[in-house]
């Protein structure tokens, strides 16, 4: 099964490709994401400047959940004032590179993880709500717990796509990741409960670490106050749900949890594609062997009509 790359590919290649070395050369390029986030690499002043622009649909939500914060942290030398139509940019001078070869990979790999950068925001965020949550629930019992301490914090929610969302809720033991995800047909539909069906299956047999995944055509209990949400039951509306324990939210794993999530709405409908496509050509292959077996059974002396000069027709033994 193939894991989708964190980082954008091509800006991660061309960033090396220009910090190898070589001549500098003048660059204008417009690059497509998942979730219809678009890059802008050129070089408006000079070739030796490299400026990338990102921008994503729900950019205004994710300042609201601190994503200002985040790019600061992670590009703050080399952040600029946004480039027209853009949410983002930050610009990388080839004639002040660091000399270390470590210092420059990573910063190749920073500036091509801008997309997962952004959007790690309300995650970061939420996660760490649920530790102060954690930290308030220790103060008391279950039954004199206040609250505010039981019901947890807000929803945090991205609309990231036209029709589909992200919503984040941390409480004091868990926090809880929401997509809200369309299918267009009827057959996607039922590959995606397969797949679902397939996550909760290896959890029970051999992955018992893994996240709790939930999945229903009603909106889960965590969104019935939020504003906006489809509570119609429409078969064509999935939610998917995962619960993060607190194992999944200590040290590393925290970063890893922020980048492996982020891809599962675009991981679960590649996959589905990729499943139809793969039927198809089987179906393909099959119906060329059955015309093959048929041609192969057409009897060898068929009668043959043929005509004379004078337009005559008479059948002969083959």
């Amino acid at each position: 099964m193939l894991l989708l790359d964190y980082q954008n590919v091509l800006i991660e290649s061309l960033l090396r490709e220009r910090f190898a070395g070589g001549a500098p050369v003048s660059i204008d390029q417009v690059v497509s994401d998942f979730d219809g986030v678009t890059f802008h690499i050129s070089t408006p002043e000079t070739k030796t400047k490299i400026l990338i622009s990102i921008a994503i649909k729900c950019f205004s939500e994710l300042v609201q959940y601190g994503a200002q914060e985040v790019l600061e942290r992670e590009y703050g030398p080399f952040s600029i004032a946004p480039e027209n139509g853009y949410d983002f940019s930050v610009q990388v001078d080839l004639e002040t590179l660091p000399d270390d070869p470590d210092a420059k990979e990573d910063l190749i790999r920073r500036i091509s993880l801008l997309k997962r950068n952004v959007m790690a925001a309300p995650f970061e965020q939420a996660f760490d709500e649920f530790k102060h949550l954690q930290e308030e629930a220790s103060k008391y019992t279950s039954e004199s717990a206040p609250q505010g301490v039981l019901e947890g914090g807000e929803v945090r929610a991205i609309h990231y796509r036209e029709e589909e969302a992200i919503y984040i809720k941390a409480s004091h033991d868990r926090v809880t990741v929401i997509f809200s995800t369309v299918f267009r047909e009827e057959t996607d539909r039922i590959f995606g409960k397969v797949f679902l069906q397939e996550f909760v299956d290896a959890r029970r047999r051999a992955i018992q670490n893994a996240p709790q995944v939930l999945f229903r055509n009603d909106p889960p209990l965590e969104l019935q106050n939020v504003p906006g949400v489809d509570r119609s039951g429409s078969n064509q509306i999935g939610y998917v749900t995962f619960v993060l324990f607190p194992r999944h939210l200590a040290g590393q794993r925290r970063a890893d949890v922020i980048s492996h999530i982020q891809t599962f709405r675009d991981y679960f409908h590649y996959h589905i594609k990729a499943s139809k496509a793969y039927i198809h050509s089987r179906m393909r292959r099959r119906t060329a062997d059955f015309l093959q077996v048929l041609n192969r059974a057409r009897p060898e002396n068929e009668e043959k009509e043929r005509k004379t000069a004078s337009g005559r027709t008479f059948r002969v033994q083959g």
